[in-house]
């Protein structure tokens, strides 16, 4: 499992984060995450895209012990978070699980728990090993609206410890729709080069909620993401990503927001969800 220690060691994303891989068959891995305020909302509570980044890191490290090392390059296709409590001034452990493995894809079951033994998230992913096959043929994304308001509360999203540990900035955060962009950096690489999931994922999740927030406007709210659905389409690149949100269904304090997430220089969806957000006023 040597390549495994190393994927996660030689990826500069989880590192920032301070992720170790603490076991790993093939069956079984355990991942440990130390409580960092550079983690957090700003609140002592650990951002949900640390939840999400565990769970393809742990899904991933199953795949690839099952299927090979020969069996890359991988990507998570498909990533179901619900997030159960949170975890506040504590740092958490990730315990994942093979559900089943096939020829090209595995299943695999993650869940995420506090210092205190209070579940923190629970996720199943779909990892595919692409056994070395061209990239697929992205479709390029539409787009918005052009529009630049990033509202009362836009400017403000970057200073969250975690949201600027990764760069993210928004461009746009009015009217139920959302635009924010991350650079390609090196706190956000994977081993291979590209845009490491976790960061991806966190992005993603970000965009969901600001198009959330986009509908009610800036205030004393009390909010949080019970879960998010995400399919990443390929392996992301090594480009700056554009996320695209936009909240299709309101219901009372219940938000549905749809999100694509494209590389900044094609265009091309390398990422597509749904974020279940909810804000309290």
């Amino acid at each position: 499992m040597d390549f495994v220690h190393r994927w996660i060691e030689d990826s500069a994303y989880a590192q920032a984060l301070g992720v170790r891989l603490e076991a790993i068959d093939a069956e079984n891995a355990r991942l440990a995450l130390p409580f960092d305020e550079s983690l957090t909302n700003g609140d002592q509570v650990m951002h949900g895209g640390c939840a999400a980044s565990l769970a393809t890191l742990g899904a991933q490290a199953i795949a690839r012990a099952t299927l090979g090392e020969e069996s890359g390059p991988w990507h998570t296709a498909a990533l179901q978070v619900a997030y159960l409590a949170a975890a506040k001034s504590q740092g958490v452990t990730a315990n994942a699980r093979l559900q089943r493995g096939g020829k090209e894809i595995c299943f695999v079951e993650v869940d995420v728990t506090g210092e205190n033994g209070r579940a923190i998230a629970h996720a199943t992913a779909v990892v595919h090993a692409r056994f070395g096959a061209e990239p697929p043929e992205l479709v390029r994304s539409a787009g918005d609206h052009g529009e630049a308001d990033p509202g009362k509360m836009g400017p403000h999203i970057g200073r969250i410890p975690f949201i600027g540990g990764r760069g993210i900035a928004v461009e746009h955060m009015t009217g139920g729709t959302s635009r924010l962009v991350m650079p390609w950096c090196e706190a956000n690489a994977d081993a291979a080069g590209g845009v490491h999931e976790g960061a991806l994922l966190s992005l993603l999740d970000t965009a969901g909620a600001m198009a959330s927030w986009a509908v009610t406007g800036f205030g004393p709210y009390r909010a949080g993401t019970p879960a998010m659905h995400a399919q990443l389409l390929a392996p992301p690149p090594k480009d700056d990503l554009v996320a695209y949100g936009r909240n299709a269904q309101r219901d009372g304090a219940l938000f549905f927001s749809d999100v694509e997430v494209a590389g900044a220089s094609d265009g091309c969806i390398v990422a597509r969800g749904t974020v279940f957000y909810r804000i309290v006023t």
